[in-house]
């Protein structure tokens, strides 16, 4: 028996909710996303760690776009690995799909991570994208995944790039 979509996503929202209420941290921020308004997550709540925050959210939206595109897509394909290096959360197709809650790191080998990445997916035949929360990410870090060939869309472009992938059904 299949699972629905509906089902699948209440139980990753399910799980995650209830995991953030039993944690309580320290930080700063007052960015708001999607994401965090949905699992009811507050600015001062995340300002209390947004090293644990940020991770669990970006994990919470893996889950989330990936379980989409699983009921959504005849096409969907789990996470390519390549040796060790895995550059990609799924596939549609030829389309290698990353997921991101928001890019805030700047550190260079990160960057040439992302570089490398990206240069992987077009030589296996892959287009690489970028599919990311948050609107708030940093410029650098942006452009360098651009530089690696990654097309990314951050924040309402995200939600229409989903939107329009799965209108693309097969």
């Amino acid at each position: 028996m299949m699972i629905s979509i509906d089902d699948s996503l209440d139980t990753v929202i399910a799980r995650y909710q209830a995991s953030f209420t039993r944690k309580v941290y320290d930080g700063e921020n007052d960015d708001s996303y999607l994401l965090m308004e949905v699992l009811g997550i507050t600015p001062d709540l995340k300002r209390e760690n947004r090293q644990y925050w940020g991770r669990e959210l970006g994990m919470c939206w893996q889950l989330i776009v990936s379980e989409v595109f699983r009921h959504s897509r005849e096409d969907f394909g789990p996470a390519l690995r390549f040796g060790t290096d895995e550059p990609c959360d799924f596939t549609i197709g030829t389309t290698g799909i990353d997921t991101k809650y928001r890019i805030g790191s700047g550190d260079s080998g990160t960057l040439k991570k992302f570089r490398q990445y990206g240069d992987l997916l077009r030589q296996e035949g892959y287009e690489p994208v970028f599919l990311i929360v948050g609107d708030d990410n940093l410029p650098a870090a942006i452009r360098s995944c651009i530089r690696g060939g990654w097309a990314v869309h951050t924040g309402d472009s995200t939600l229409m790039s989903i939107s329009k992938h799965n209108q693309d059904l097969t």
